[in-house]
């Protein structure tokens, strides 16, 4: 059974940087096509970039040229650098393995203005 565990989050000012991490357990993780999604208060969960297992990334236009996923399959890790983060970027933010149900606990990153 995989497990994903988020971490990373935190408050930062506007305009400020956080790298996210998502550790993986279980399974082959360089087989697997992974995601960063997020949830603000009141919204829906939605997708910020997702990365094959081969590399390709793809992600949501507001946040392209600010945030950047990448991983590192020798230690089971997706990343997802943040800068130039805004308040709208304020939202609980989720790994997944991209076509399942698997998801982390999330983690929190609030951005003040």
């Amino acid at each position: 059974q995989v497990q994903l565990v988020e971490s990373g989050g935190g408050l930062v000012q506007a305009g400020g940087s956080l790298r996210l991490s998502c550790v993986a357990s279980g399974g082959i993780f360089s087989l697997y096509d992974m995601g960063w999604y997020r949830q603000a208060p009141g919204k829906e969960r939605e997708s910020v970039a997702q990365i094959t297992g081969g590399g390709r990334v793809t992600g949501r236009d507001s946040v392209k040229g600010r945030f950047t996923i990448s991983r590192d399959n020798a230690k089971n890790t997706v990343y997802l650098q943040m800068n130039s983060l805004k308040p709208e970027d304020t939202a609980v933010y989720y790994c997944n393995v991209i076509g399942t149900q698997l998801w982390g606990q999330g983690t929190q990153v609030t951005v003040s203005s």
